[in-house]
């Protein structure tokens, strides 16, 4: 029987100010804590843990016992440790991740940008020819666009865009100056390098601080609208420190229509759900070849991505033939967004971009404010001048 002071909130509210050292987040809030018994002065607490040898055990244990055992009328702190389901330990993490990102430091990206994380769940789909054009006719509306290249030891960009003699330079600020090209605002560490065929041998930490580095020490453009991100392909490293680093991250999921790459490219998508990143769409690559007298191949088979776009509950953005010129178009820096507009695969990849700024809008003008200078703007032209 508990005391007048000594309760079952009393001791939750107390476990709250427990704090997992490598989550950085309270045990309470994790879902660690399980049933808590009173009887007298005796308290038991039930802790699950996400593994049996998890190494913080023991800290966790003495600081669930030193906090309760403070509370008034307690005589005695008994523990009961179990280990969590598959299904405890990706809440737990649902809800680490979400706690990452709500406390997310600033970045040198600013809280209006649009962020584009163009991700698949594997290589050879095409994920940075779409990421590179899809730019380019974001660009075209009007929007200012930048282009970061997080594929950091597959980096391709700067060939797409003709810049491979560029290199990355730091401003007066000591901050690293996107190059412009083809009128885009682009980053990667291919810019950083003497030889485009040297190997970037980094992993883990090295890669997440690459990216990080990228966000924090790059001048991006206070007006920039856009930030289309070339993601890596998979569910690594770089994919879950973008989640944490940049929380207004939404993604594109790029698939072929063949049925193995839908299923890997739907990992992706739900490490974005498990990492609380908002999901655009899908855009479907290769889809099919059509020969100048109309007769259609499907190379990659059909219909993977509509068949994506529907197990995600998300919109089909576009769907794009195969078209040589995208291949050559990216091997001389000559998109074929810009130099083949009238292209079929070019218009899909337009519509594609179409869509998405119709889903996610400049932020600038997502808001009463910037909906009332455009209201404003539109009657300011449409209303005749007098003399």
């Amino acid at each position: 029987m508990a005391s007048e002071h000594l309760n079952e909130d009393a001791v939750r509210a107390t476990l709250a100010k427990v704090i997992d050292p490598e989550l950085h987040a309270d045990i309470v809030e994790l879902g660690m804590v399980g049933d808590v018994t009173i009887d007298g002065g005796k308290v038991s607490v039930g802790l699950a843990l996400t593994i049996a040898s998890c190494p913080m055990r023991g800290q966790i244990e003495s600081d669930i016992e030193r906090r309760v055992g403070a509370l008034p009328d307690v005589t005695s702190v008994s523990i009961r440790t179990t280990v969590m389901s598959q299904d405890q330990r990706s809440t737990l993490m649902e809800r680490a991740r979400l706690k990452a990102r709500e406390s997310a430091s600033p970045t040198s990206v600013d809280p209006s940008t649009r962020v584009i994380a163009v991700s698949s769940g594997k290589g050879g789909v095409g994920k940075s020819s779409i990421s590179v054009n899809l730019a380019l006719a974001i660009a075209a509306q009007g929007h200012s666009v930048g282009l970061l290249d997080a594929d950091i030891w597959g980096f391709s960009t700067p060939r797409m865009l003709g810049a491979t003699d560029e290199r990355l330079s730091a401003n007066t600020q000591r901050k690293i100056s996107p190059i412009l090209a083809h009128g885009i605002h682009l980053v990667s560490t291919g810019l950083l390098l003497d030889d485009e065929g040297t190997a970037l041998m980094w992993r883990g930490l090295m890669l997440s601080k690459a990216v990080e580095q990228f966000l924090n020490d790059v001048a991006w453009p206070s007006d920039l609208g856009y930030l289309v991100i070339d993601m890596p392909p998979g569910t690594g490293d770089v994919q879950m420190a973008l989640s944490r680093i940049l929380p207004q991250a939404e993604m594109v999921v790029v698939t072929t229509p063949q049925l193995a790459a839908q299923k890997v490219a739907a990992r992706v998508a739900d490490m974005a759900r498990r990492s609380h990143m908002p999901l655009v769409g899908v855009v479907e690559n290769m889809a099919g070849f059509t020969t100048e007298d109309g007769r259609h191949y499907p190379i990659f088979g059909q219909g993977g991505g509509p068949a994506l776009a529907d197990q995600l509950g998300v919109p089909l953005l576009a769907s794009v033939p195969i078209d040589p010129w995208v291949a050559s178009g990216g091997d001389s820096g000559q998109p074929i967004v810009t130099e083949h507009p009238e292209s079929p695969a070019a218009a899909a990849i337009t519509e594609a971009a179409s869509r998405i700024t119709e889903i996610l809008p400049p932020l600038a003008l997502d808001n009463c404010v910037g909906r009332l200078g455009a209201l404003i703007a539109e009657l300011d032209t449409s209303t005749p001048t007098t003399v």
